[in-house]
Order: C-alpha cells, then structure tokens, then sequence
C-alpha cells in the first residue's frame, strides 16, 4: 500500500503538531502505528490497508521530529517520558480511551515505554524488533557482541557532523544503510525518493537524531513490568539489534509471546508484509 485509501491530518498536541496518516473506520478500534528510525508513516505502508480493512482505525502520526511533523529544538525535547506523552495525547485528540499500540523500533521503544507507565491506556502490544529500553543497559554489560553494534549510537552524540554526514548528496548513508541491512527489494527506489524527501525537511535529520541524543540521559531504574498482552515480532537477522533483547523483553512481560522470522531482518515488515499483516490482524482483532 503507497497511500492508496489514507487520509492526512495535522493535530494538534499540547507540546507539538502531529503530521498524521489514517485509514479505517472512525468507529473502529483506535490503533497507532509508531515508525522508528529513519522512518516516517509511509514506513507502515503495508500494514495500513490491511489492519484497516479489519475494521481497525489505524492512526499513524510521523513523530515528532520527523516528516511533517514538528520539530522542537533542544535535545530535551526527545526524552522518552515526552515521546511516550505524545501518544497518549494522540490517543486524546481521538477521544481514544485506550489503543492499541504497534511498534517497530524506536516506535517500539515508546509503545513499550506508554505500556509499562500507562498500562490502564493501552489494549494490547505489538512490538517489531525493538526491545524495552529498560532492559537495554543491563542486557549490553552481559553481551558484548550488542555493544559493538550499537557504536553508531555513540557517533550520533556528535553534534552537527552526523546530521551532515545524512543527509549528504540525498542521504546517500542512510540509503545505503536500508538497502545494505535489508532483503533486496525490501526498499525500492521510489520507497527511498519518499524517505529522502522526509529526511530533508528543515530541521528533520536534528530532530531524528536528537532521540538518540536523549535516549543516554534516561535514569537507570529497575524495568517497569508491562501488564497489557503482548505480542513480539522479531527478525533474527537484524544487524543492530541481537534476538537476545526480545528475549529479555518477554521476561519483563506479564503476558506475551514471540513470534520469530528466521530469515528476516530488522525490516520484517517491508520484508515479510504478509505474514506479518496477518500475525497482527489476529493479535489486535
């Protein structure tokens, strides 16, 4: 699906702007379809349609920073209580109750994060290939192998240069970087011309960065347990992301199971659309 069937909105949040995306019936099921890093709303380009045709309203908003959306300044401003925050006002411009909430990445990281604080707002849980982040720190110190692969997260502290080193000669790095971790054909060449155009948009690249930037100045604290039913769909292939942080994820759940794809990667949902649609079709129906 490529836009065919959703309609766009601007809401307004108390802190920012949402640019938002949404298919479905209004008297459907609020779902929100949180993307992660280096996506926008088009990154859940295949599920829409189909959870919509389900009788779902899927609400998928480019967060803030990213796309269409806002972009506040300061690194403050991207802390995961906003982000998380941020959902939750989305869910009341709705005049959504509670939602149930998919992620991938680090839109994973907020739904488990709005999971583990709010858990009287969220139904269920669907995560793609993004651990919680409580358990990130602990999980590095134990495997080293997650530690090298999560260098990148350190040159992203850099001011300036990483933003530069993006979005240079059409972000050539960052396409480089979908195509190289992904199956072929996973991004096509018109799927990058649509990211390029978001990655662009004044201010977007700091912006999407500055989540990083913000992720390394949360509090250590002991993993919140999520109460609500959860569903993991995980990649085994991904290259930043080891299948052990899904693991240690489901052992801070009250209800949950994972679901693996031996051969995909981080990009599960561009790569196994199929499968992936009807594994959240039954878990959110």
């Amino acid at each position: 699906m490529h836009g065919a069937g959703v309609r766009f909105r601007r809401v307004a949040l108390p802190e920012v702007s949402l640019h938002v995306a949404e298919a479905g019936l209004e008297t459907g099921p609020p779902t929100i379809l949180l993307h992660g890093f280096p996506e926008f709303w088009y990154g859940w380009r295949h599920q829409i349609g189909p959870l919509a045709e389900d009788g779902l309203r899927v609400i998928v908003p480019d967060q803030r920073g990213y796309g269409l959306s806002d972009k506040p300044a300061g690194i403050a401003a991207y802390h995961l209580d906003r982000l998380a925050d941020d959902v939750l006002a989305l869910a009341d411009a709705y005049g959504a109750a509670t939602v149930r909430l998919v992620g991938h990445d680090w839109g994973g990281l907020v739904a488990w994060w709005v999971a583990s604080r709010n858990p009287d707002r969220v139904d269920r849980l669907a995560i793609l290939n993004a651990p919680h982040p409580a358990v990130v720190g602990a999980y590095m110190r134990h495997h080293p192998g997650q530690w090298l692969r999560s260098t990148y997260v350190g040159l992203f502290q850099l001011p300036l240069l990483p933003e530069r080193l993006l979005t240079a000669d059409r972000g050539r790095a960052l396409r480089r970087a979908l195509t190289t971790s992904s199956r072929p054909g996973a991004f096509t060449s018109a799927d990058l011309d649509r990211y390029v155009e978001a990655w662009l948009q004044p201010g977007a690249m700091t912006g999407m960065l500055n989540w990083y930037r913000a992720l390394v100045r949360l509090p250590r604290a002991s993993p919140p347990r999520v109460r609500v039913p959860v569903l993991i769909l995980w990649g085994r292939r991904d290259t930043a992301l080891q299948p052990g942080l899904a693991e240690a994820s489901l052992a801070i759940c009250d209800a949950g199971r994972i679901r693996w794809y031996e051969q995909a990667s981080h990009w599960l949902a561009h790569e196994e659309p199929a499968s992936v649609n009807a594994e959240l079709r039954a878990f959110l129906r």
